[in-house]
């Protein structure tokens, strides 16, 4: 029996940003008509050392593959490196076997980007066209190109705790992509656009809602846990507010969850998952007024599509290291 085993850069290389969007748009709806199958993120504290381990397990339905994203959030002890280290594990969905070990970091970081992208084309106003960003990571990095795929973006607002770190990010933006983009000194000067997506560490928000302008469309993303909060309450009770989904987020949506108990909203204000929106089954904005939220918590059948995509351009194209079970 042989695995593929897929680096970091053969994923890079594998899959663009712009080819993931229709993918995990096309996994949210399976996933809201229940053909696919997962379960809950399951955190696994490791004592002593400020860690956990995390596993998602997943099924993209009849006849197509299964598998598991398995990965260490562990302390960086080297400059860029990143806290997530991990891989995705998919089998064949033909003979149960093992087919594939992936890198899970940047598969990790393309496929939240396109699910942003994705969740800003249905709920965002057709004509926005400034993007806040309230972080420099790497996911700020990929968020770019997938959202100025869905909206004609022609300005960029970028927000960092270390603003010569912002300064850098702003001039990289603009250097590869040649839009416009302005380090902020302050979160709700970011805060001011037509889509604005949190893309931090933070423990608690970095983002309210009576900084958003009447017709914002906000991604959350950051936290993917019910501990760390990205947004307040308000920034929830503002909005028409839409998830990944349902199950998950309502077990480990931080700022929904912190909303609820705080009585700011009740449990009825999750109006559904993205995957119904796309489907036509619930609508999404409906005035130019309207602020719309999307809660991304990760998905594992986002990872398993485009890890499948990946394991087939990579056998296509003659990548990857095979390695004997």
């Amino acid at each position: 029996m042989k695995l593929l085993v897929i680096s970091r850069a053969i994923v890079e290389a594998a899959l663009d940003v712009g080819e993931a969007i229709p993918l995990v748009d096309a996994a949210m709806r399976s996933l809201s008509l229940g053909e696919t199958g997962q379960l809950l993120r399951r955190i696994l504290p490791l004592r002593g050392i400020g860690a956990g381990l995390g596993d998602m397990p997943g099924s993209l339905g009849v006849n197509k593959t299964f598998g598991l994203k398995c990965v260490a959030a562990f302390p960086s002890s080297k400059a860029g490196q990143s806290s997530h280290r991990g891989a995705v594990l998919l089998f064949d969905p033909e003979s149960g076997a093992p087919a594939t070990l992936i890198e899970a970091g940047v598969l990790t970081a393309i496929r939240t980007a396109a699910a942003s992208a994705s969740a800003t084309r249905h709920l965002a106003r057709s004509n926005a066209c400034v993007l806040g960003l309230l972080g420099t990571g790497e996911q700020a990095h990929w968020h770019v190109p997938a959202l100025v795929a869905v909206r004609p973006f022609k300005r960029i607002l970028v927000w960092g705790r270390d603003n010569e770190k912002a300064k850098s990010f702003a001039r990289a933006v603009y250097a590869k992509h040649g839009i416009s983009c302005v380090a902020v000194a302050a979160p709700d000067q970011a805060a001011e656009a037509d889509v604005v997506c949190t893309l931090t560490s933070a423990e608690e928000p970095v983002l309210r809602g009576d900084w958003l302008s009447a017709g914002a469309h906000v991604n959350l993303v950051g936290s993917s846990s019910e501990m760390p909060c990205e947004a307040d309450g308000q920034c929830v009770a503002r909005s028409r507010y839409f998830v990944d989904w349902e199950e998950s987020a309502r077990a480990q949506a931080s700022e929904f969850r912190r909303a609820v108990k705080a009585g700011i909203i009740s449990d009825d204000h999750l109006l559904g998952e993205i995957g119904a929106v796309a489907l036509g089954r619930i609508p999404g904005r409906r005035t130019e007024s309207d602020i719309t939220v999307y809660k991304s918590l990760g998905v594992i059948v986002q990872d398993l599509v485009c890890g499948w995509h990946v394991y087939q351009q990579a056998i296509a194209r003659g990548l990857g290291h095979w390695v004997d079970l």
